[in-house]
């Protein structure tokens, strides 16, 4: 039977977890940059348990590298990643779309269609700010295209899919750090929206594909200069 202490522990190793977790993908704590455990435990007032189980569980997900001698770090990023998160990508979404066209009923096109008005209408900038990330975007992007692979009929796809959704977002949010974005993409997700609910499949695999090649292309001209080797 698990204890009160041992919930408070846990309790606290998912906060932290998620504290990380949020910082690493969002740019703030930049690839390769050191996971220090003691300053860890200041900055989160905690012990070295729980911090040590979510730098554990960052690590398990990819996000996080761990050194026998020298401690842990944010996992770093490399052209040959990004290329090859894209691609995968690419092929999980389109059999994700596939097979939720094939199986999607009426809820699910609301779904798609609610998801993609959410999106439409919350703006990427926070509004008393010029160049500030709007979190609620970034959630709203998220549940979008979520939304066009939930009827695919597979709860491992549809885990993938997000994990690699998350992956792929970090490369997008070191580019704005550094100062590079791409044109709105509101265009962009009304066609991909369109061509699905649709039901035209061809075009919306096409369309998504050119989605995720366009930002990684972006993408590219920052992690050319500043990435190291995953090795």
């Amino acid at each position: 039977m698990v204890n009160e202490a041992t919930e408070q522990k846990q309790t606290r190793a998912s906060s932290i977890y998620w504290r990380l977790r949020n910082e690493i993908l969002d740019g703030t704590r930049p690839p390769s940059a050191k996971l220090n455990i003691r300053d860890l435990c200041e900055t989160f007032s905690a012990g070295l348990s729980p911090v040590r189980e979510a730098l554990n569980r960052l690590s398990s997900e990819g996000l996080a590298q761990q050194s026998d001698n020298r401690g842990f770090k944010v996992q770093p990023v490399s052209l040959l990643e990004l290329v090859d998160l894209t691609q995968a990508r690419c092929w999980v979404n389109e059999i994700g779309v596939r097979k939720s066209i094939e199986n999607g009923d009426a809820q699910w096109e609301e779904t798609v269609l609610l998801t993609s008005h959410r999106l439409i209408r919350t703006p990427r900038i926070l509004p008393q700010h010029n160049t500030a990330p709007n979190p609620k975007w970034a959630v709203a992007h998220k549940d979008f295209h979520q939304s066009l692979i939930a009827a695919c009929g597979s709860s491992w796809m549809i885990d993938t899919c997000s994990r690699l959704f998350d992956a792929a977002e970090r490369y997008r949010n070191l580019a704005r750090v550094a100062g590079v974005s791409r044109s709105d993409p509101r265009d962009e997700h009304h066609d991909i929206m369109s061509a699905v609910v649709n039901r035209r499949a061809d075009q919306a695999v096409d369309l998504l594909n050119a989605h995720f090649n366009r930002t990684a292309q972006l993408v590219q001209t920052v992690v050319g200069g500043d990435a190291e080797s995953g090795d």
